[in-house]
């Protein structure tokens, strides 16, 4: 490219004490079975949102990401390693456009992982169209969603981060290595319009693997 795209938030129970009386104790209302109480579905991780961050080694270019990520653990099978997937599959979409005058790189991509801790998520996603960046490539985005009066930030696994020195083209331009599942440098830019919501939620364990049969002699 000509030009520098960074593509490239207890209820009390009162027991109130009655006073004794004559009065016969009602009839107990009849259980209800177990199978037929219905559990409220457990919270998903997740991250969505749009926001224009001022980067610094970009910082007069009008750059944007839009998110929208939910954790969806054990659907993308990784055989024989994982075959039953991982506990931070995730899917979703992230699209990013970085324009400067009138010219503008940007992103559509494809969400496969993602984590998170309080109010910060790591995720990455695969590219699917772009016109800076191979189809195929996967992205790495951090966030944090401010708290107290502190604006959210976001990072990106590439620009300043994910160099590798050794790994040059035949020109001798640095390559940039491909970011792993669900790897993302910290937060490092400044959201300056819009922003995120992050839901936390704890990993959810890995299925538990059969026990072996015992052999009897």
């Amino acid at each position: 490219m000509s030009i520098t795209m960074i593509g490239a938030t207890a209820t009390a129970v009162a027991v109130l004490a009655s006073p004794i009386t004559s009065t016969p104790a009602p009839t107990p209302a009849p259980a209800v079975p177990a199978a037929s109480v219905v559990s409220k579905p457990a919270k998903a991780a997740s991250v969505h949102g749009e926001a224009r961050i001022s980067y610094i080694e970009s910082i007069h270019d009008d750059i944007r990401f839009t998110i929208h990520a939910e954790q969806t653990p054990f659907t993308r099978p990784m055989p024989p390693t994982a075959p039953e997937g991982l506990p931070t599959d995730a899917r979703g979409t992230l699209k990013f456009s970085h324009s400067r005058g009138e010219v503008t790189g940007w992103a559509e991509a494809t969400v496969d992982c993602l984590v998170t801790s309080g109010r910060t998520a790591t995720l990455t996603a695969v590219v699917t169209k772009s016109n800076v960046e191979e189809p195929g490539a996967r992205l790495g985005i951090s966030v944090q969603q401010g708290g107290k009066g502190e604006p959210d930030r976001l990072g990106f696994s590439w620009g300043v981060v994910n160099v590798d020195p050794e790994n040059v083209d035949e020109n001798g331009q640095l390559v940039r290595p491909q970011a792993g599942s669900c790897m993302a440098p910290a937060p490092f830019t400044t959201v300056i319009k819009g922003g995120y919501k992050v839901i936390h939620a704890e990993i959810t364990k890995s299925p538990t693997q059969p026990e072996p049969t015992p052999h009897h002699s």
